[in-house]
């Protein structure tokens, strides 16, 4: 059974063999509730959690699932971790029961990454289906490029992955279906599918990485033009070697009143405002960060805030727990508490509130004075080289915005522009919450093009595709 996690684009599994009521967990995520109850509801003990690898992008839960079930703990290595944890060999068979999982050793994506064959009973000429973790998505490979800073390279950890794959997942039949770790959204590769899975052959006429014909090309593609490293993914991977406090997810958020929760931010703890861009501009705490908590609020904080940064929450009331769990995910757990009101219910005196700029005003500061107009885009290079930008803008990603903080002017209003408008918000909030005059483009780069549509070629001086 897959379990799908939409706001990381991250992709579990739980089998169960129920002649023997014998189960595994593989790639869990942290909150840990929904194979505990799955696993019950079928009547299976999970009795081992096995990891494909030691994941970057979000905080695995196989320490809180082992806690939760006394089941033991299994990576492709011994040393890959510093925790009690049982290593399997190449080729070794695990049997549920009828049900027979096969490891494979597929380095590339990390050096002690494995994927498992799945049977439905031993010895299975045709496989039902191969857990590939980050070796091979639907569409695309894992990234070879995350232990550069290791002194691991990318060229040799592209060459282990193309033999990986080439001479142990394209072995196996064309009807094996292919299970991954992540689907479209994922920074762990670029052209991930929205597609949950797929079969081998598909992948071998479809997948472009799969299509190349030598080696060769396969590290020159897989190694260049990769998506911006998040700046969690370092902390997250050592966190997930580590020994750490376990997760209660269903343990409550301390709630601070009005007074406490001022003198933590006086104290130098982030407030982080979950509510959408437009309310969190029309009224929010001074010095808030404003991260939303609909889509990748997760992987949006991890680019913004420091994993060890102390972080009191607010918005509305209700949503505190989850924003407490979600950035858990990331092992982000310096959460100190929660407003024990939604922010609105505030004195207007502790609000404050900040105009967005509308695309009408913003052309026509750049049609009188283009000089006095100081744009920062914070999408992705990709984003902007394919869909272009506003004229005079400076591309700064937002996941390397604080590490540039000191390149930006103090002399000049900065407006930040997105492609929607909701990283805008996010990078906008932060520059305020920093020091610096900064507001975010309404709409974002989406709005910018649409009026260019609409107003035809007498306006394209002012616009570039």
């Amino acid at each position: 059974m897959q379990f799908y996690l939409d706001c990381l684009s991250h992709a579990s599994y739980l089998i169960g063999d129920r002649t023997t009521g014998r189960a595994v967990v593989v790639d869990p995520q942290r909150d840990v509730n929904q194979y505990v109850d799955t696993a019950e509801f079928y009547g299976l003990t999970i009795e081992r959690i096995i990891e494909t690898h030691v994941h970057a992008d979000f905080l695995s839960g196989h320490l809180e699932l082992a806690k939760r079930t006394g089941a033991c703990i299994s990576y492709g290595s011994a040393d890959a971790v510093g925790f009690d944890s049982v290593a399997l060999a190449d080729g070794e068979h695990l049997l549920l029961g009828e049900v027979d999982l096969e490891v494979l050793h597929t380095p590339g994506h990390t050096p002690e990454s494995i994927c498992l064959v799945v049977r439905e009973h031993a010895g299975d000429a045709v496989p039902h289906g191969v857990l590939t973790g980050d070796t091979l998505f639907v569409g695309d490979v894992g990234r070879p490029d995350l232990l550069s800073d290791h002194g691991v390279s990318a060229e040799s950890m592209a060459r282990a992955l193309y033999r990986s794959i080439h001479e142990r997942l394209l072995t196996l039949p064309d009807e094996t279906r292919v299970y991954p770790a992540h689907g479209a959204g994922s920074a762990c590769g670029k052209h991930l599918s929205t597609e949950l899975s797929c079969t081998i052959g598909r992948q071998r006429r479809v997948n472009a990485a799969l299509t190349v014909s030598t080696e060769d090309e396969f590290v020159s593609l897989v190694t260049h033009e990769q998506a911006l490293e998040p700046p969690y993914f370092a902390f997250t991977s050592a966190r997930n070697r580590q020994e750490r406090p376990v997760l209660d997810e269903e343990g409550p958020v301390t709630e601070l009143t009005p007074e406490d929760f001022l003198r933590a931010r006086d104290r130098g703890a982030t407030v982080l405002d979950t509510r959408d861009p437009e309310s969190f501009n029309q009224a929010h705490l001074v010095g808030a960060v404003n991260v939303p908590l609909a889509g990748r609020f997760a992987e949006t904080a991890g680019a913004v805030l420091g994993a060890t940064e102390r972080v009191v929450l607010c918005g509305t009331r209700a949503s505190a727990l989850e924003a407490r769990n979600r950035l858990a995910r990331i092992g982000f757990d310096q959460v100190l508490g929660a407003l024990d009101r939604d922010v609105v219910a505030l004195t207007q005196e502790c609000l404050v509130s900040v105009e967005r700029v509308e695309i009408a005003t913003l052309a026509a500061r750049l049609s009188e004075s283009p000089e006095e107009v100081e744009l920062l885009d914070v999408r992705g290079p990709a984003e902007a080289c394919d869909n272009g930008t506003i004229p005079g803008a400076r591309l700064l990603p937002l996941p390397r915005l604080v590490a540039h903080l000191n390149e930006l002017t103090t002399e000049r209003q900065l407006t930040v522009l997105c492609a929607s408008g909701n990283r805008s918000s996010v990078a906008a909030s932060l520059l305020r919450a920093r020091g610096f005059d900064a507001v975010d483009l309404r709409g974002g780069y989406t709005a910018w093009r649409d009026r260019l549509r609409v107003l035809g070629s007498a306006a394209r001086g002012h616009f570039t595709e």
